[in-house]
């Protein structure tokens, strides 16, 4: 048996027992997984932790399954890139790429949460897994539920890059366009969960799938080398990634594995739909629904399931948040890939473009170690950089061509 103690309301605080269910049936607040920590603390060791195979499993005292992983054995351990190169870009001396762009078999982040979703699925008996997805969840339910022998049902709006949609369809799922974004189309999926017994990652097995992300945070923990980072740089969907992330340096401390933390938690969105960082920027706890309009549409989600939570994450740490537009989105995936040759996806762009405001304005020291969260490889996003990269230089198949060109590019 696993660690897990149960269910609990985070807003009332009643408990429940461990159950494919999401949402208190007294407040209507959501649920999130409690464990017994005295027993961790016991057996999770860094020294047990050091000798486990590289992979996001290596923390599975601190994850919610009661046997051995049986999905997603090849995800996580994801590079932590001491970004040498970016941090001179941005006028900081230590910056570090928490890099999801590859190690993962569907290059993002979304291979964390799906690998325990899926393990707790089958804990539960369930043949059939769905979700709803801006693209990258889809991708990763799609991959993993195949190998793991699941029905699988995905649904995603219908206005989703062209790469993400085929990205998915490979895999061979139940694949549902939705004309809606991606709040339209999760509103639909929780009716569809209400009537048909699928494990909805990220809708009844939520509670369950959101602690993938925490993997994310015990590593960057881990390839600091023991240590927590001055900052903290998240980019914001749901809002729950970042509350995660946090979640595991805490979670590390308790067991006495993170002596000290002092952590800053920033949020990063895009201006076309930053519900989060606009609480943040307003000093409210109210999230405001917004309709989004953005380019990087794996953050399009515009009524933020954990966006409270996240806003009382940063409040907590002595954080920010901060949004950019779509052409500094497309500036910070370029200057990215052209510093670290990382190539990110529109989320990424996001991230560094937030993070270089952040430093500017001085809410992030130039002499403090600052890591900034990269969740997803720019292969999934290519039709954002239409028109916006280098020049192609087209020639003849001969010399002379190619030294008139020589003689453009060195003026």
């Amino acid at each position: 048996m696993g660690y897990v103690s149960g269910l609990k309301c985070r807003e009332c605080g009643r408990e429940y027992p461990v159950d494919p269910i999401y949402v208190c049936e007294f407040c209507f607040g959501p649920l999130e997984v409690v464990y017994d920590y005295k027993k961790i603390k016991k057996v999770l060791t860094k020294r047990n932790i050091q000798k486990r195979e590289e992979n996001l499993w290596r923390y599975k005292e601190l994850l919610p399954i009661d046997g051995e992983p049986q999905v997603g054995l090849e995800s996580g351990f994801t590079p932590l890139v001491k970004a040498d190169n970016l941090a001179k870009a941005l006028g900081v001396n230590e910056l570090y790429v928490k890099d999801d762009t590859v190690a993962h078999p569907t290059l993002s982040f979304k291979d964390r949460v799906v690998a325990v979703a899926l393990t707790k699925a089958k804990e539960f008996g369930f043949d059939t897994v769905a979700c709803a997805s801006t693209g990258n969840l889809a991708h990763s339910v799609s991959a993993h539920g195949a190998k793991a022998g699941f029905k699988r049902f995905v649904f995603i709006p219908a206005t989703l890059e062209a790469s993400k949609i085929v990205a998915s369809l490979v895999y061979e799922p139940h694949l549902v366009a939705v004309d809606g974004n991606y709040d339209e189309v999760n509103r639909l999926c929780s009716e569809i969960a209400n009537k048909y017994k699928w494990a909805f990652v990220n809708i009844n097995i939520r509670p369950f799938y959101a602690e993938g992300s925490k993997t994310q945070g015990f590593e960057i923990i881990e390839q600091l080398g023991w240590k927590a980072p001055d900052n903290v740089v998240v980019p914001c969907a749901s809002g729950s990634l970042l509350t995660k992330v946090w979640k595991s340096f805490k979670e590390f401390k308790k067991i006495g594995i993170l002596k000290k933390l002092e952590t800053k938690v920033f949020a990063a969105q895009a201006t076309g739909c930053s519900p989060i960082v606009a609480a943040i920027k307003q000093g409210t706890d109210v999230i405001r629904p917004v309709k989004p309009d953005t380019v990087a549409k794996s953050l399009a989600i515009g009524n933020p399931a954990d966006g409270f939570y996240a806003r009382q994450v940063v409040r907590e740490t002595g954080g920010y948040g901060e949004d950019v537009s779509d052409k500094e989105i497309i500036d910070g995936i370029k200057l990215l890939a052209k510093t670290e040759g990382i190539f990110a996806e529109t989320a990424g762009g996001v991230t560094v473009a937030c993070t270089k405001k952040l430093i500017e304005t001085g809410k992030i020291g130039r002499d403090e170690t600052t890591v900034i969260c990269i969740t997803g490889n720019g292969l999934k996003t290519q039709e954002a950089l239409t028109g916006q990269t280098a020049e192609v230089h087209y020639i003849k198949p001969n010399l002379a061509a190619f030294e008139e060109i020589l003689k453009k590019i060195s003026k």
